[in-house]
């Protein structure tokens, strides 16, 4: 499987559900992410010389791509950089805090709290705060 870096957790989620055991990932250049899942533990399946093979052969599906498809658009230059107050905020809201108690944490206003969601959603490209955490974790702007 070669997906795009930051690609959403799905693909885990069915690895777990289908009984995957072991799993390969190695990064290609800065865009890619090669994954490869096995029911066995790969330990026993691919020796070195394959591993060695399956990446270099990702790597070269990955050039090849980049050749063909060109540079990504939504790079995550391209936006003004998040703040660490709207980090902060971004961590609270991941963990379900609502604005009153993000503001009793950080010891801020309510509405300060909704200005710096408005401008992290601004920044991310999203339509909402649960869209703006999500995506701030497929960046890995937070864990």
């Amino acid at each position: 499987m070669l997906e795009p870096i930051g690609i959403d957790r799905w693909p885990y989620e069915l690895a777990l559900k289908y009984s995957i055991r072991d799993a390969l990932t190695c990064s290609v250049g800065q865009r890619w992410l090669v994954a490869y899942w096995s029911r066995q533990v790969l330990n026993k399946v691919l020796t070195q010389p394959l591993r060695f093979l399956l990446i270099a052969a990702a790597g070269f599906a990955a050039l090849r791509l980049e050749q063909v498809i060109g540079e990504d658009p939504r790079r995550i230059g391209d936006r003004p950089p998040v703040t660490p107050r709207e980090l902060a905020v971004l961590r609270l809201v991941s963990l379900g805090r609502g604005t009153y108690e993000i503001a009793k944490l950080l010891g801020i206003g309510e509405e300060t709290v909704r200005s710096h969601l408005k401008k992290v959603q601004a920044k991310l490209g999203v339509r909402n705060r649960t869209h703006a955490a999500a995506e701030a974790v497929r960046q890995q702007l937070i864990p």
